[in-house]
């Protein structure tokens, strides 16, 4: 006999589920605690799965809510069912799957999913043939709920389909699958073509084997009249691009037709599936030859998805011209992320990575992924590909777009222009001495939207700006764009800042002139901006500071920036997360007024000290009492600490009287090895969360050691072996830190460095020697090893062999600076100590000599002594021979500095 229920529980519960349904949050909070109670009954499942399955009486909604609570209740309490209550839902979920309501059809499908999840698939062996066979019943309600099921299980359980455990049941399921692609229901064919859809990624054996047919069956299906099955297409093909490219290039010609006919798709959400196929390709090899006789068809089809569509402008309130009186809702904000201090080297060549290309954050009030922004990145990514020569397609279509009298036209034509920026700006430049004055313009157009857009693309093009004579286009570019920093509309002052912050990275120390005008701009907008863009401003700020350093450590500067920053500083709790920008904003700006910062830095100080400290605490108190206390947010302790390695940058010695009151070195040494006691004590919470903590104590330990060593001294013993333990290179930043500090401490210490010298040679050596690792990790590391040999040679010239030639290569290109300077005395020495050492590897040595513009004379002295020692050593003939393999400007370069 089955399961019946008792009426009064069934009532009491019915009770429950109709007053969830009440848009009171008291009433729903106390349903969550009476659900929460009930689960203390063995069989309130049971009553559940009868309201969803049995109790047709009831509506839809109630029933499907039913189901839903069972889902969660899976979820959290699966493995605490009775065996029969188990065996119940699952046989009334297969029995049920033919409901005539779609809505219980889905819910009883995400319910089979969860259970085959939470319970795995091998403990409920009779689903998947059970809904296999279903397939095939004459009734659609019960053909459509089984394949549902399956579609969810497909995306759920796609890895513990295709393996050993369940006897590979993909090699029957998608050849089933495959047969239903020619359904005569467009519900089904895209339930099937979804279901397959899941193993093309994974490159699944059993699809593999079958893909031809796959594929035929989806060309049948390229014109099918359902938009959610044309989707699926489109997706398919997406993906087999990435997998099996070899299968499509047969068909491409068709491909690309059909692509391109459906990104011009009535139904918006085909269109941007077929818009990532534009996207996809171009990061392919074979892009080039496949798409270049299609560029004149494919970029007006781009530039056309750039529109905002009528639904866009209405969601990003686009009629409202001016909103900054209008507070922000908190929700608008996106959480930001503090991006932790890392120890780089300045480059001689511009051999740096460009900024990224993204950034068009225009539209956040829309999904965060739409046909307009896909258009955009994927004309970007095309621009890179084809470079010029989508300018002979683009430049008339451009023509069109920006003298276009409808806004919204004129305004895709400057998204246009600013995607590609990047790709196609050799080709752009005889047209920008025509084309900036006419954005510059459109800076003051009437509709927000215009303005905001046009800010963004002006500053893909302000590297090419600041090159040029700065009457004719940075100062009228900059006089615009700040008056934009204080525009009505909060959209166009986001964009403005953003923008803003983009020219001072490229233009630097050019902006000196006008610092002056700048700051009481961005003063002024302190007082008009709400929320979300005053984050955006200590931003802008910041990087002004960067930008143009010292220069920023003037009396009237300092009067104009310093106060509101301060008030701002003053006003906020420690609690408060807008603190993390304004700490990353005074950190840039205490580095840049050095001593200019004086006035302010202790309460600064103090703060960023108290801040550390909360933090430890909360972390102990939540380690060792987790039901009672929450894990802390620990980017309060990462972002004080940065802004404390930039007061020691900036104020240098000025800080040790500082240090010298506050328990800071005590609290360093816990940050420093916060990661080790918590994985000790099993606390695998820490584990990972840790290493921006160790990167930005680092950071700090090397500035406080260059700023006022004599309160690092006394506990070297405890913070060497720490670093040591860092040197790992699988977190890249928090090695290269500690790399860092080793090196700022070994010039401190001299001599008295000798005992520690093989608590991290070693580490160093290997990291150097690793295949793959980043070029700041290599610079640092090379240096380190330099001033290691340079305070002890005698114990690291043996070893010179195991890195002279990686050292060479890793140093040829960054400045002359002291750092330089007192890894290359370091070699020096141990090449005097140990000149077989370099041997082998000596042209690498010349070649890393010859990267010196102004070596200090003594340097240089040593540098001679070395070159001339090898050519005496050699001979004449052998030296003549060996400087032959020289390159040209090598050669040409010893020859005049150094006469060999």
């Amino acid at each position: 006999m089955a399961w019946q229920p008792q009426q009064e529980g069934l009532e009491q519960i019915l009770q429950l589920l109709k007053e969830s349904q009440s848009p009171d949050t008291e009433t729903q909070r106390a349903v969550q605690q009476k659900l929460e109670a009930l689960n203390q009954y063995p069989d309130f499942n049971s009553y559940l799965i009868f309201v969803l399955t049995k109790l047709k009486s009831e509506d839809d909604t109630t029933r499907s809510l039913s189901g839903l609570i069972l889902k969660n209740n899976v979820k959290a309490h699966y493995t605490n069912f009775p065996n029969g209550v188990t065996d119940f839902i699952k046989t009334e979920c297969l029995e049920c799957i033919g409901d005539p309501s779609p809505l219980i059809r889905a819910t009883i499908g995400i319910l089979i999913t969860t259970m085959a999840s939470k319970g795995g698939l091998e403990n409920w062996q009779e689903l998947l043939p059970r809904l296999c066979q279903l397939l095939d019943s004459e009734d659609y309600n019960i053909c459509e709920g089984a394949f549902g099921a399956l579609q969810k299980i497909c995306e759920d359980s796609a890895e513990v389909l295709d393996s050993d455990m369940l006897n590979r049941p993909l090699n029957v399921m998608i050849p089933k699958f495959l047969q239903f692609f020619k359904h005569s229901s467009p519900k089904i064919r895209s339930h099937a073509i979804a279901c397959v859809n899941q193993f093309i990624i994974s490159r699944t054996q059993a699809l593999m084997v079958n893909i031809d047919r796959f594929m035929e069956n989806l060309f049948e299906l390229a014109s099918d009249e359902d938009a959610e099955v044309r989707k699926n297409v489109c997706r398919a093909l997406v993906m087999l691009l990435e997998v099996r490219m070899d299968r499509l290039i047969p068909h491409m010609a068709n491909i690309v037709e059909y692509m391109l006919m459906r990104t011009q798709d009535s139904d918006d959400i085909v269109a941007l599936e077929a818009c990532e196929f534009w996207l996809t390709l171009a990061e392919q090899p074979i892009c080039k030859e496949v798409l270049s006789g299609h560029l004149p068809r494919l970029i007006p089809v781009l530039v056309n998805g750039m529109k905002y569509s009528e639904i866009d402008i209405i969601l990003l309130k686009g009629d409202v011209e001016e909103d900054e009186t209008i507070p922000d809702s908190e929700q608008d904000i996106k959480p930001r992320f503090h991006k932790s201090r890392t120890h780089s080297q300045q480059h001689t060549e511009d051999d740096e990575e460009g900024s990224d290309s993204d950034g068009m954050d225009d539209d956040d009030a829309l999904s965060d992924w739409n046909l307009r922004k896909c258009s955009a990145a994927a004309l970007d990514v095309l621009a890179n590909v084809f470079r010029d020569e989508l300018l002979p397609t683009l430049l008339p279509i451009l023509k069109q777009t920006l003298f276009h009298p409808e806004w919204e036209v004129k305004e895709s034509g400057i998204l246009v222009l600013g995607a590609i920026a990047e790709g196609c700006m050799n080709g752009m430049i005889p047209h920008l001495p025509e084309l900036i004055p006419f954005l510059i313009q459109c800076l003051s157009d009437k509709k927000a939207l215009v303005r905001s857009i046009t800010c963004w693309t002006l500053s893909r093009y302000a590297h090419w700006v600041v090159s040029q004579n700065h009457d004719l286009f940075l100062k009228p570019l900059m006089t615009e764009l700040l008056k934009r920093v204080l525009d009505s509309n909060k959209r166009v002052q986001e964009a403005a800042c953003s923008a803003f912050a983009t020219l001072e990275e490229e233009a630097c120390t050019e902006l000196v002139p006008y610092l002056g005008f700048i700051l009481q701009t961005l003063v002024f907008a302190f007082s008009k901006y709400q929320h979300k863009n005053l984050l955006i401003l200590y931003d802008a700020i910041g990087t002004l500071a960067d930008s143009v350093g010292h220069h920023l450590n003037k009396a009237e500067y300092i009067n104009l920036l310093m106060p509101p920053l301060i008030t701002k500083w003053n006003i906020l709790k420690d609690e408060d997360k807008d603190l993390f920008p304004l700490l990353e904003c005074l950190s840039s700006v205490a580095t840049a007024l050095q001593s200019g910062f004086l006035p302010y830095c202790e309460p600064v100080f103090q703060r960023c000290v108290r801040l550390v400290e909360k933090t430890l605490t909360q972390i102990v108190a939540s380690t060792t009492h987790p039901d009672q206390f929450e894990p802390p947010d620990k980017d309060f302790m990462i972002v004080a600490l940065d802004l404390l390695s930039g007061l020691a940058e900036g104020l240098e010695h000025h800080i040790e009287s500082l240090v010298a009151r506050s328990n800071i070195m005590t609290l360093l040494f816990q940050c420093m090895q916060y990661v080790y006691t918590d994985v000790d004590q099993g606390h695998d919470q820490y584990k990972d969360k840790m290493p921006e903590v160790r990167q930005s104590s680092f950071a700090l330990l090397g500035d406080l050691t260059k700023a006022c060593f004599q309160h690092v001294k006394p506990s070297i013993g405890d913070f060497l072996p720490i670093l040591g333990q860092n040197l790992n290179p699988e977190f890249i930043s928090v090695c290269n830190n500690a790399t860092w500090a080793i090196g700022e401490i070994s010039m401190q210490m001299g001599a008295d460095m000798k005992p520690y010298i093989s608590l991290v040679l070693m580490q160093l050596i290997e990291i150097i020697n690793r295949p793959n690792t980043p070029k700041t990790l290599l610079e640092n590391t090379a240096i380190t090893i330099g001033r290691l040999g340079y305070v002890c040679p005698q114990e690291v010239a043996p070893l010179l062999q195991q890195f002279i030639r990686q050292w060479c290569t890793s140093l040829r290109n960054i400045r002359d600076n002291e750092e330089k300077d007192s890894a290359f005395r370091g070699i020096a020495s141990m090449i005097t100590l140990n000149p077989g050492g370099v041997v082998q590897d000596f042209i690498f040595f010349c070649d890393a000599v010859a990267s010196w513009v102004n070596p200090k004379e003594d340097l240089k002295e040593m540098f001679f002594k070395i070159l001339h020692g090898f050519k005496g050593q050699v001979g004449e003939e052998n030296w003549k021979r060996f400087s032959d393999q020289f390159p040209p400007p090598l050669r040409e370069r010893l020859a005049a500095h150094y006469g060999v």
